[in-house]
C-alpha cells in the first residue's frame, strides 16, 4: 500500500480531474493541478490550500521549467495522474498526428513523474482501446483490444509504451481504460449532458431505440477509484472502469428524464442506430475491486440526481448574472 501525500494532475479541469482534485483535497493530499494557461475551466477547481493550479501546456511536460514550476509549488511528490488528453470528440479522433502527439504526452509525463519522485503513475485509458467486442463479453484487463480509430490505437499504444517506460524508471504504473462517466462539469456533447441541458430547457429530446445494454458510473465513484488506484493497484494492472453493470439505455433516459421533469415526452426511438453501433458496454471491476476494495457508492438515480441539482444551479447562476449586467448597463 503506497502512502500518497502529494500528487500531480493533468487534465485537472475536466469533468474527472475536477472530482479528483476535489476528493484528493479532502483525504489531505496536497495537490498540483496542470491547467491550460488563460483557461477559464480553471475557476471549477475548488479553492483550497491544499490546491495549487499550475498553468502548463500538455506539450510543455518535457520542459525543465515545467519541472521547476511543480518542483517550486510542490518540491517532490508521490502520484501523478495524467488524464490530459487533446481531440477526444468527433473527426479530431482520427487526427493522427494529433493522437500521435498525446502519446508523446504521456511518455513526457512518464519522465516527469521519475523526475518528480512519484511511486506511482496513474493513466486515463478508454474503452476506445477495445474496438468492438462481442455482445456479452464484460471489458477486462486482459481482453483482447483491437480499436478502430486513432484515439483508441492512441490511447492503446501510450498505455504500453508507458507501462514500459514507467519499469524502467522505477515507477509503478496503473491504467484505467474508462467506460461511460458522467456527472458535473460533463461536456455538453454526452447523451446524458445533452439530453438534460434539452429538458431543463423544456425541449423534447430524440434518441435511438435505446436498446443497447449500457454501464455508466459517477464522476465522484470514478474520482474515488482513481485514488484507491494509487495507493493500493497493483503495478502493471489494466483496470476497465465502469460499475460493473448493466441496463437499457432507454431506461437510463427516463431515470434521467424523471429526474429533471417527469411529465417530460421522450422521442425514443425516433434517431437511427449509428454506424458500428456498440450494443453492448459493461466493465469487469472484479480485478480493480479485489486489489483495491473499489464498489461504485452511488447509483445512476443517485448520481443523475446530484448532476441535475449541478446543472440547475449553473443555469441559474448564469440566469444571475445576465441581469446583473443589464441591471449594470441601465
Amino acid at each position: 500500500m503506497r502512502e500518497i501525500k502529494t500528487a500531480v494532475i493533468t487534465g485537472a479541469t475536466g469533468m474527472i480531474g475536477t472530482a479528483l482534485a476535489q476528493l484528493l483535497c479532502a483525504e489531505g493530499i496536497t495537490v498540483a493541478a496542470c491547467v491550460r494557461p488563460g483557461s477559464k475551466k480553471a475557476a471549477r477547481l475548488l479553492e483550497s490550500d491544499k490546491l495549487h493550479k499550475i498553468a502548463i501546456e500538455l506539450e510543455d511536460l518535457k520542459e525543465e521549467r515545467t519541472f521547476e514550476q511543480l518542483s517550486d509549488v510542490v518540491g517532490s511528490a508521490d502520484a501523478f495522474f495524467h488524464l490530459g488528453w487533446a481531440g477526444t470528440f468527433g473527426e479530431e479522433r482520427n487526427q493522427m498526428f494529433l493522437q500521435n502527439q498525446n502519446i508523446r504526452c504521456t511518455l513526457d509525463a512518464v519522465k516527469l513523474a521519475s523526475r518528480l519522485g512519484c511511486q506511482v503513475f496513474v493513466g486515463a485509458g478508454s474503452q476506445a482501446e477495445y474496438g468492438r467486442v462481442k455482445d456479452g463479453v464484460r471489458l477486462a484487463g486482459d481482453t483482447p483490444a483491437f480499436p478502430e480509430n486513432g484515439y483508441g490505437i492512441a490511447k492503446l499504444a501510450a498505455g504500453q509504451m508507458s507501462r514500459i517506460y514507467s519499469r524502467e524508471l522505477g515507477i509503478s504504473h496503473i491504467w484505467m481504460r474508462i467506460l461511460s462517466i458522467y456527472g458535473p462539469w460533463d461536456t455538453e456533447k454526452t447523451m446524458v449532458m445533452s439530453a438534460i441541458d434539452a429538458l431543463i430547457r423544456g425541449e423534447r429530446p430524440v434518441f435511438s431505440k435505446g436498446e443497447q445494454l449500457w454501464d455508466y458510473l459517477y464522476v465522484k465513484d470514478a474520482a474515488r477509484a482513481l485514488y484507491l488506484a494509487s495507493v493500493r493497484g497493483k503495478d502493471g494492472s489494466v483496470y476497465p472502469l465502469g460499475s460493473g453493470q448493466v441496463k437499457q439505455l432507454k431506461n437510463y433516459i427516463t431515470q434521467l428524464r424523471d429526474a429533471v421533469e417527469p411529465s417530460a415526452a421522450l422521442g425514443i426511438g425516433e434517431l437511427p442506430y449509428r454506424p458500428g453501433q456498440v450494443m453492448y458496454l459493461c466493465a469487469d471491476i472484479r480485478e480493480l475491486t479485489k486489489d483495491t476494495g473499489f464498489v461504485p457508492n452511488y447509483t445512476f438515480e443517485e448520481g443523475i440526481r446530484e448532476t441535475v441539482a449541478w446543472k440547475r444551479s449553473v443555469v441559474q447562476a448564469a440566469a444571475g448574472a445576465v441581469e446583473r449586467e443589464r441591471a449594470a448597463q441601465k
